[in-house]
């Protein structure tokens, strides 16, 4: 482990267990935040790396913070409390989907502190995590670049640097509008179909293999197909906030949105009608409900 910075991670969820494990098996030494959910924590600890109580415990423990948090709120209030203590030299690094106007204003504040903040969001699943293979977009100088590479490649197979600092924030909400239009649309015209005799398995049988098919459209098509309810791991409450976090970034920029608002209502329809917690290919009910149509199963 000679010569391998000493890493920090906050947020050892459904995607960050994966991507902790592969850091602490690549021999970086590994500093995790405890929280209430002790499994994903305890499995760390088994695997070699130490605890931390509190965020300043692990600011002080760590040259590198890796955080994969639910969202903006909860990145603001850890840096807020690491940024209380001596955090001159550590770089955060933010995995989680965050609103990239947040992000420039927290890069700001780590500077003023002697450190540094990027932005490292994440694409794929839980089971890419695992093995070690997503997508990164990173937004970073090229010095932090360099510096945090290393770390990122413990769990992602592709890096790409799409710029500086709230760059890779705004890729990933972009990358997110086109998936969860996607799943607008799919569940849209699942509905259509079904009220004028066309089911999903006789939808799924022209679009499969054709020129509109994609890896998205498969994974959410395993559950209105053949119900698979854990095919694709995101939760409805999860898209609904990066479709505000994009309308905001929209809105800063002066961009006319009618398709991000569009489908961020369709998506606070699902959250506001209990559905939050129900993974994105279950909007395939959620509209249909709507529209007063029984899906089997």
């Amino acid at each position: 482990m000679a010569g391998k910075p000493k890493v920090g991670f906050a947020g050892a969820g459904l995607m960050g267990h994966g991507m902790a494990k592969n850091i602490v098996e690549k021999g970086f030494p590994l500093t995790v935040l405890g929280h209430r959910n002790r499994k994903p924590v305890d499995d760390l600890v088994g695997r070699g790396a130490e605890e931390a109580t509190d965020a300043e415990g692990l600011v002080a423990a760590s040259e590198i913070v890796v955080l994969c948090l639910p969202g903006s709120p909860e990145v603001e209030g850890f840096i807020a409390r690491a940024l209380a203590v001596d955090c001159a030299g550590r770089i955060f690094v933010d995995c989680s989907t965050s609103n990239p106007v947040s992000t420039r204003l927290l890069a700001a504040a780590c500077t003023e502190k002697g450190a540094a903040l990027v932005d490292a969001p994440l694409s794929r699943t839980p089971k890419e995590a695992w093995e070690g293979t997503l997508d990164v977009m990173l937004g970073a100088g090229e010095v932090e670049a360099e510096r945090v590479r290393p770390v990122l490649e413990c769990f992602a197979g592709r890096i790409v640097r799409v710029g500086g600092v709230g760059a890779g924030h705004t890729m990933k909400l972009l990358n997110n509008f086109v998936s969860l239009g996607y799943a607008s649309l799919y569940a849209e015209a699942l509905a259509i179909g079904a009220r004028n005799g066309i089911d999903a398995a006789t939808f799924d049988s022209v679009i499969s293999g054709g020129r509109m098919d994609c890896g998205f459209y498969q994974t959410f098509m395993r559950y209105a197909v053949h119900g698979d309810r854990e095919a694709h791991k995101f939760a409805l409450r999860n898209a609904h906030k990066d479709m505000r976090y994009l309308l905001s970034v929209a809105t800063e920029s002066g961009i006319a949105s009618s398709m991000a608002a569009s489908v961020k209502n369709g998506l606070s329809i699902a959250e506001a009608t209990g559905h939050g917690d129900d993974y994105l290919p279950l909007l395939v009910d959620v509209v249909a409900k709507l529209n007063g149509i029984d899906r089997p199963g």
